[in-house]
């Protein structure tokens, strides 16, 4: 299985989203868990309960901050507050790498608090590519672009969403996490193969992966992530895995949420497929 020669965070495991109601049960039993993924701007405050949770699972596990509003896609000029307060936290974490999401959400300083999807045009590429290096170089840490799942698309697109996301990367020079769901959720709703999709991103470029839940209806499926991972989610997370080598994976599990002990078992279950990838590797060579 080769390594990812891009961000190298091959070894980090399975993670868990860190979510209020397991608060209680991660700091008094210490599960063991190989990292945890925290929402950024949860934690961007001055103190309170916020920052003393999260110090307290400092101390015990490795913490990965993941984005929600830095909308690198907006035509919008990034909130260089906004930025300050980041950095303050990723110096807190000491976050190995910090992911936000492939898309816009913001018109001249007003913000929707949606992650909306980009027209994939050249000229939003080069842009969004420009905002990415500029977040980085504030930053000082390493990013990865999530794929966003999509139910539009934009008349004005000059190329696919894969072909988009590889024109940001490597114009940028960053990392992916690769949200497979994401991927299953927009190829029912737009009609093309999640396949060929994994199988045209720069491989070496996935830092980071996601998996969840999803729920069906009559004519559209939405990315909910109220419940375990279904069988064709699995399917491709094997075939990005034996594509894109053993990478740091997380299970996203916000609504309905169970006990820790039932999301944490679900997100183990990607070693069984990780093998299933070792093995048709094995038997591809």
């Amino acid at each position: 299985m080769p390594a990812n020669r891009h961000n190298g965070y091959t070894d980090y495991g399975i993670g868990l989203g860190l979510r209020v109601p397991h608060y209680r049960h991660i700091l008094a039993e210490r599960p063991t868990c190989a990292w945890f993924e925290i929402i950024s701007e949860n934690f961007m405050v001055d103190g309170g309960r916020p920052l003393e949770v999260l110090d307290a699972i400092l101390e015990q596990y490795q913490v990965v901050q993941h984005g929600v509003s830095l909308y690198l896609g907006s035509a919008d000029k990034i909130d260089r507050a906004h930025l300050r307060r980041l950095k303050t936290l990723v110096k807190r974490t000491k976050t190995p790498w910090l992911s936000d999401h492939l898309c816009w959400g913001s018109v001249d300083g007003t913000y929707t608090h949606d992650l909306l999807p980009m027209p994939y045009t050249r000229e939003a590429a080069i842009r969004t590519a420009e905002k990415i290096r500029s977040v980085r170089d504030f930053l000082e840490v390493p990013i990865c672009v999530e794929n966003v799942s999509s139910y539009m698309e934009f008349h004005a697109s000059e190329m696919t969403e894969w072909e988009f996301l590889t024109e940001v990367v490597e114009r940028a020079d960053c990392g992916i996490l690769l949200d497979v769901n994401n991927i299953y959720v927009s190829s029912r709703n737009h009609g093309f193969d999640p396949r060929r999709y994994i199988d045209s991103i720069p491989h070496h470029r996935v830092g980071q992966m996601h998996i969840a839940g999803h729920t069906k209806f009559e004519k559209y499926i939405v990315d909910t992530h109220d419940h375990p991972v279904l069988d064709p989610v699995w399917e491709l997370y094997t075939r990005a895995t034996r594509l894109c080598g053993v990478t740091a994976t997380l299970l996203e599990w916000d609504d309905k949420i169970p006990s820790f002990d039932e999301v944490h078992a679900e997100a183990l279950k990607a070693n069984r497929y990780i093998e299933a990838a070792r093995a048709a590797q094995k038997d591809s060579n």
